[in-house]
């Protein structure tokens, strides 16, 4: 199966991971574009996976876009798709990662007449998109002849908004359980801890309860409900917030730390910026803490964190509700609730061993449920009855 994949990021985020992980599985016959030169391609290449850069100019359509915002940007579309076009006439299909790889797919495989397959990373509603983009997305999504959901919470959504229900199959994010298990021994994990709590040498950390937040710094993924919860917690609790903000959201990075100002939290919060040693830092947290305010299509942390082996709590929406089973493997809050937060993050810190018990149930089911080469598996059998039907 030969495949041209396409994404609109340069940057690394969930979606990009999720891509690699199943553009790693036919790297020998296929290819990856990107819109943009960034970290993303620089990871592919790591990985040895072929990848090219299709546009030199980052596409100005964001997800409130309007349609004139949308209009003014076929000057670059349409050149970039028919560039597309002709690279997909080597591939048996073009399979679009995110928004800007559908709609640049989508005129590349009218151009090309290759079969286009969408991969659905996100919940298509008002929370997340403009109205005018969502029938876009729906327009364009419903030529494809496969949409992979990442949830059945992305599904849903995709229906609802009038998505074509007989092409839509969910299959979750894989992950090598490998890259999570043991990925820091206890003497790393003592030395980090205090490494990440700028203590000295001289100071202990063994009273800290760490609660670690990873996730771009962006309004809807709810790092203010973290930093509000502290207040309700005891004074040990520390929130580290892993991550940076990203599509211009420079403003929100201030307005937090403001926050943490006005609450007088400088010594409990923690802003580590874009860190590489996720497993590890994951590792060294007593809990993980995902608060998105609004639906999540997957909720990949969730289950980073579970692989590691620490416990996790979660907002009850989205993709994440089919992740945690609460109390067994998680535990789930009402999304924007901080007291809730607080009560669960009080309640890991009394009852560590319950904690543990919970975290260990969850870290089991999870390289279960997750198996990359079990979801490659399904992807790969997926396709193949396209090229099959093309017969």
């Amino acid at each position: 199966m030969k495949v041209l994949f396409l994404d609109q990021s340069g940057k690394l985020g969930g979606a990009e991971l999720c891509l690699a992980d199943i553009a790693e599985h036919f790297k020998q016959t296929s290819l990856v574009g990107v819109f943009d030169e960034g970290t993303f391609p620089q990871y592919l290449r790591q990985l040895e996976i072929p990848v090219k850069i299709f546009n030199k100019q980052t596409l100005q359509v964001q997800k409130a876009s309007s349609l004139l915002a949308g209009l003014k940007s076929l000057n670059q579309l349409i050149p970039l798709a028919a560039a597309i076009a002709q690279c997909s006439r080597q591939y048996d299909l073009i399979y679009a990662n995110t928004q800007k790889a559908l709609v640049v797919g989508a005129l590349s495989s009218l151009l090309s007449r290759r079969p286009l397959v969408y991969h659905l990373h996100d919940i298509v509603s008002p929370e997340h998109f403009s109205r005018i983009n969502r029938r876009i997305i729906i327009t364009l999504a419903n030529r494809a002849v496969l949409i992979i959901a990442n949830s059945q919470a992305s599904r849903d959504a995709f229906i609802q908004a009038g998505g074509r229900a007989d092409c839509v199959h969910v299959v979750y994010n894989g992950f090598r359980s490998e890259d999570y298990a043991n990925s820091i021994d206890s003497a790393a994990q003592r030395q980090l801890r205090s490494e990440v709590l700028s203590l000295d040498s001289n100071q202990s950390d063994d009273t800290s309860f760490i609660v670690g937040h990873f996730s771009r710094l962006s309004p809807w993924k709810g790092q203010h409900v973290l930093i509000e919860a502290l207040q309700y917690c005891p004074e040990n609790v520390t929130a580290l917030l892993v991550g940076d903000a990203l599509f211009g959201e420079q403003d929100y990075v201030q307005q937090l730390r403001q926050q943490v100002k006005s609450l007088k939290l400088e010594n409990r919060v923690k802003f580590l910026g874009f860190r590489s040693d996720i497993p590890q830092l994951m590792s060294a947290c007593d809990l993980v803490a995902h608060t998105s305010t609004a639906p999540e299509p997957f909720g990949r942390v969730i289950v980073e964190a579970m692989l590691c082996g620490t416990p996790v709590v979660a907002a009850a929406a989205g993709g994440a509700i089919e992740l945690v089973d609460p109390g067994r493997t998680g535990w789930l809050t009402p999304p924007g609730d901080a007291k809730a937060l607080a009560e669960v993050i009080t309640t890991c810190q009394n009852q560590p061993d319950w904690a543990n018990v919970v975290a260990d149930q969850a870290k089991a089911q999870a390289v279960r449920r997750f198996n990359l080469e079990t979801v490659n598996a399904d992807i790969a059998r997926l396709l193949g009855n396209i090229k099959q039907q093309k017969r």
